[in-house]
C-alpha cells in the first residue's frame, strides 16, 4: 500500500477498526475513509454499490460486524446470521465489482468446531460440529472466509481472511446484556466497586454514560439497585457480590485491539493470498495442491487462561474488594479456543502487549 492510498475501513468506530485508523495514521497512512451506520448501512446492497462507486477505495478492511457474547449469540440467532451475512455479501462482492485491490475480512475463532484438538490449527476449519450458542454467528463469519477465498479462486481477486482470537481494548462494548465476557467483568466489578463503597455518584455516572435497559443515572436509587441486581451485581451485610455465568474452568485467549489492528495492517502491507497458497503447499504438500482451502490466517498470542483466572485479574486490577459468585446453573460454553497462531509467526509478525497491560490501560480508559 501507498501512504496515500485510499483505504476504507469498514467499521472505522468500533473496537478493531477504530484500532485500525491509529495504527493506519500512525504509520503515516493519509487517505482513510470511513462511514458510521447512520451515514452508510452495509447491509444495504444499493447503498454500499453508490458508496464504493463513488469512494473507489484501493484497499478495503472489513472490520463491520454484529456482534455479542454468549447471552446475545443464543438469543439474537436469526438477526446475527442474517445481518452478518448482508454485511460481507455487500461488502466483499462489490470490492470485486469496483476493482479493489485487496481486501481484508475479519472472522472470529468461534468458527472452529467445538471439540477441536488444541491449539487450534487452521486445517480444523469443518471438521466437526460447531458450539451450538453461537452457530449462526460462525456459519456467517465461514462464509465470508469462503467468499473471499472462492473470489481468489475465481477471479483473481487478493482477499484475505484472518481469524482473530477474542479482542479487547478502548471502544469496546460494555453493554452488560451483549457484551463479551473481558469488558462484562470490567463493567461488573467496576459498579461491584462503586456499590461496595456506596458511591452512587459513580454508579449514577456509568449509567448515564451507557443506560442500561433505558434505566439511566437519573433513575432512583430503588430503579438502579433492581437493575445492578438484574446482572448479578448486589449488597448485603457482608458487602458487594458479583455474580458471574457458568464455573469459570473454560480457557479463552485473549489479544489487545491495538495488537491485532497492528496484525492486520502487517498483513495488508506484507502478504498476498498467492503466499497464503505457497505456504500452505510448503506444509500440506499434494493435498494442497490439488484442493486450495483454508488459507485465513489465525491472529492471537498462543496463550490462554481460565475466566475464574481472568475474573481474578479483573478484580485486583479494578480495586473490586467484594466476593465473586460463580453460577454453575448457566452454560460455560466452549471448555478451550487456543489458537495456534504458527502461521503469523511465520508470516513475520508476534504481539507486544501482555493481557496484564492491556486490561490496566482499558480500565483506566473506562474511568474516564
Amino acid at each position: 500500500m501507498e501512504k496515500n492510498s485510499k483505504i476504507y475501513i469498514a467499521g472505522h468506530l468500533g473496537l478493531v477498526g477504530s484500532a485500525l485508523v491509529r495504527n493506519l495514521t500512525k504509520k503515516g497512512y493519509t487517505n482513510i475513509i470511513g462511514r458510521s451506520i447512520d451515514e452508510l448501512n452495509l447491509g444495504d446492497y444499493q447503498a454500499v454499490d453508490r458508496f464504493l462507486g463513488q469512494e473507489k477505495p484501493d484497499y478495503v478492511i472489513l472490520a463491520a460486524a454484529k456482534v455479542g457474547g454468549i447471552v446475545a449469540n443464543n438469543t439474537y440467532r436469526g438477526q446475527f446470521i442474517y445481518e452478518n451475512l448482508q454485511i460481507q455479501n455487500n461488502v466483499i462482492h462489490l470490492s470485486y465489482v469496483h476493482g479493489v485491490k485487496k481486501l481484508l475480512f475479519l472472522g472470529s475463532s468461534c468458527i472452529y468446531p467445538k471439540a477441536c484438538p488444541q491449539p487450534i490449527m487452521e486445517e480444523y476449519l469443518l471438521t466437526d460440529p460447531l458450539e451450538y450458542t453461537n452457530e449462526p454467528y460462525a456459519i456467517a463469519k465461514i462464509a465470508g472466509i469462503k467468499l473471499c477465498e472462492s473470489y481468489n479462486l475465481q477471479y483473481n481477486t487478493n482477499f484475505i481472511a484472518v481469524m482473530p482470537t477474542n479482542l479487547f481494548g478502548p471502544n469496546d462494548n460494555y453493554d452488560l446484556e451483549k457484551s463479551h465476557v473481558l469488558p462484562a467483568l470490567i463493567r461488573k466489578m467496576h459498579l461491584g466497586k462503586c456499590l461496595d463503597n456506596s458511591d452512587w455518584g459513580a454508579i449514577r455516572k456509568d449509567f448515564n454514560k451507557r443506560p442500561v435497559e433505558g434505566v439511566d443515572g437519573k433513575a432512583s436509587e430503588e430503579a438502579l439497585l433492581g437493575m445492578l441486581a438484574k446482572y448479578g451485581i448486589t449488597k448485603d451485610a457482608g458487602g458487594a457480590k458479583v455474580s458471574l455465568w457458568g464455573t469459570g474452568s473454560p480457557k479463552r485467549e485473549f489479544l489487545y485491539s491495538d495488537d491485532m489492528a497492528d496484525a492486520c495492517v502487517y498483513v495488508m502491507e506484507n502478504v498476498d493470498f498467492a503466499d497464503l497458497v505457497e505456504n500452505r503447499k510448503k506444509s500440506l504438500g499434494e493435498i494442497a495442491e490439488k484442493e486450495i482451502r483454508n488459507t485465513h490466517i489465525n491472529i492471537g498470542t498462543g496463550r490462554d487462561l481460565t475466566i475464574r483466572e481472568l475474573a481474578e485479574k479483573v478484580k485486583s486490577i479494578s480495586g473490586f474488594a467484594g466476593e465473586l459468585v460463580w453460577d454453575s446453573s448457566k452454560p460455560d460454553g466452549t471448555m478451550q479456543k487456543l489458537l495456534n497462531v504458527d502461521k503469523i509467526h511465520d508470516l513475520g509478525w508476534k504481539e507486544t502487549v501482555s493481557l496484564d497491560a492491556g486490561i490496566t490501560k482499558i480500565y483506566a480508559d473506562y474511568q474516564e
